[in-house]
């Protein structure tokens, strides 16, 4: 609840009674007066020295609301304002409803820009008035109470005939209850204290509960975000792997996505949007739905990108946003055993590597390459993607990627790992023997001990392979 900086009670035009019996005590006992108008509640000055300004008063520990009924046994105001001196802030008034008006309303019954006082506690007599028969015994002005200031403490007070009611009122919500008779000294003034740091206590476990659920919610959101590839019949093996950049989380900017159409083709897609943040997270996925969606619709080539392209143009938040995309088009395999033969288009993304059974690996041709997506308008003479007709020979294996795998650091200073790095790293690998989910693995974890800690871009490495025995997902 946001303080007050004069302590004046909300709406106190409009409620004169609960301004009039309103007072605010710091320090030692004042004698109590009534206020008219919309008089501040009053704060005791100190004097300066020499005849000068008055000195600004030592601001309180926390403020109490005391909510109590006139009469000679009641004097916990007096009483609690001698106990606790400057270290609190007390506010008095007479029963629930004078109470109620210096707490927010409800969400949506309040007016708009209105402040109230922040009380960090709330002394409660159950045998204050209620004004309102219908409160009862005061367990439904508590529970009114409690509703209308959930983060804050409230200890209440009973005779030694209500220890059940006060024992009720904890159930309720209330953090302790005292009994009238144990309040002399300073008893009270630590029982205050005390359901102050409980309730604080209570709110960070309950903020650390929330917080915990809402991760773990979207964990579980994030990892079905994540697509399954259809390749049921393709013949090859897919291994990919993901990371992003940022903390606990489990989506990035990334996307990537493999499935076989009914004609035997098998398109495969790695893309990027540019950013780091949950937004661009959620945009990479419609990217991914989308493609997919345009795929199997029958769309390829320059029509689905300048399909996919709309779409981003449609779902991204502002007009800088842009997305790199890598897509391979598999054609079916040939009956009569020819060499396979693919198409590559590339829209602002790195280009694959060709990993032959022996060879080093070949960086495929990037002339071709058209902008990235949503860099420029789709009507523009250089927003076209030309295909790049590719021809794979026995044994061959592309490994798709972002360029989180390539622009980490090469040790101390500013040196890229770059492609042409990249290239040496994987060749080291295939030497050693290293295949699909291991190979990728271990260039990930080199990558990485290389850039001396973890990436802190996304990164996305897909590792695509015939293969003769039945598909395998890395």
């Amino acid at each position: 609840m946001p303080a007050t900086g004069d302590g004046r009670a909300p709406d106190a035009t409009n409620d004169a009674g609960a301004a009039e019996r309103s007072q605010s005590r710091r320090g030692t006992p004042q004698r109590r007066t009534r206020a008219t108008g919309s008089a501040p509640i009053p704060h005791p000055r100190g004097t300066a020295q020499g005849g000068g300004e008055p000195a600004r008063a030592a601001a309180a520990d926390f403020r109490v609301l005391v909510i109590e009924g006139d009469g000679p046994e009641h004097r916990l105001f007096e009483s609690l304002a001698e106990e606790l001196g400057a270290h609190a802030e007390l506010h008095r008034v007479d029963g629930i409803h004078e109470a109620l008006a210096l707490l927010p309303p409800l969400p949506g019954n309040g007016r708009r820009g209105a402040r109230y006082p922040d009380f960090q506690c709330v002394l409660l007599d159950l045998g204050a008035p209620t004004e309102r028969p219908s409160d009862g015994d005061g367990l439904d002005a508590l529970r009114e109470l409690l509703q209308r200031a959930p983060h804050t403490a409230v200890v209440v007070l009973t005779d030694t005939a209500g220890a059940e009611l006060g024992a009720a009122a904890v159930a309720a919500g209330a953090q302790d209850f005292l009994l009238r008779q144990d309040t002399a000294g300073p008893l009270l003034a630590r029982a205050l204290r005390y359901a102050v740091e409980r309730k604080r206590a209570d709110e960070s476990q309950r903020r650390l509960v929330e917080a915990e659920i809402r991760g773990q919610e979207n964990a579980r959101l994030q990892r079905h975000l994540l697509p399954t590839p259809l390749l049921d019949g393709a013949g090859l093996a897919f291994t990919r792997r993901y990371r992003p950049g940022r903390r606990r989380a489990l989506l990035g900017g990334d996307f990537y996505d493999a499935v076989r159409t009914k004609d035997g083709r098998v398109h495969v897609v790695i893309g990027d949007v540019c950013g780091h943040g949950p937004d661009e997270a959620a945009l990479g996925v419609a990217l991914r739905i989308a493609w997919r969606t345009l795929v199997f619709a029958g769309l390829s080539g320059q029509h689905l990108l300048t399909t996919l392209q709309h779409v981003l143009e449609h779902e991204r938040r502002s007009d800088e946003i842009f997305a790199t995309l890598c897509m391979v088009v598999l054609d079916a395999p040939r009956a009569d055993g020819a060499p396979e033969s693919a198409e590559l288009f590339l829209a602002g993304h790195p280009a694959p590597l060709l990993l032959g059974p022996d060879a080093v690996p070949v960086l495929l041709p990037s002339e071709q390459a058209g902008p990235a997506l949503g860099l420029l308008p789709c009507d523009a003479t250089l927003s076209s993607w030309p295909a790049l007709r590719l021809e794979l020979g026995p044994g061959w294996r592309l490994l798709l990627y972002t360029d989180g795998l390539v622009e980490g650091k090469v040790g101390a200073g500013s040196p890229r790992l770059g492609q042409e790095g990249l290239i040496e790293l994987i060749a080291d690998h295939q030497a050693a023997g290293l295949t699909r989910g291991r190979l990728v693995d271990s260039a990930i974890a080199e990558v990485e001990e290389l850039n001396g800690g973890a990436l802190t871009d996304d990164v996305a490495v897909l590792l695509l392979e015939r293969n003769p025995v039945p598909v395998i997902m890395g």
